[in-house]
């Protein structure tokens, strides 16, 4: 009984595809083939050029004066009273 039911359902499942494989589904009515003729490209390819003229810089740089220190005006705000 159970071989029975192997055979059958084992032929109808290569009926199924032997009928999916006989008919033409749509997916192959939407296939399209695009051949692409060869392009011959001639010429020659420019390499980056740049050119930098510097010109050297005159250093003469001032000193700098120090900042005064901001302690003592730190000290008295923080003795004094708040409001």
């Amino acid at each position: 009984m159970m071989r029975n039911r192997l055979i059958l359902i084992g032929s109808m499942v290569l009926a199924g595809v032997i009928v999916t494989i006989a008919t033409p589904g749509k997916a192959s009515a939407q296939q399209a083939i695009f051949e692409f003729d060869e392009i011959v490209v001639e010429g020659r390819i420019q390499k980056p050029e740049a050119f930098y003229i510097i010109q050297a810089a005159n250093l003469s740089y001032e000193p700098v004066d120090p900042k005064p220190s901001f302690l003592p005006e730190l000290l008295e705000s923080v003795e004094e009273e708040p409001f």
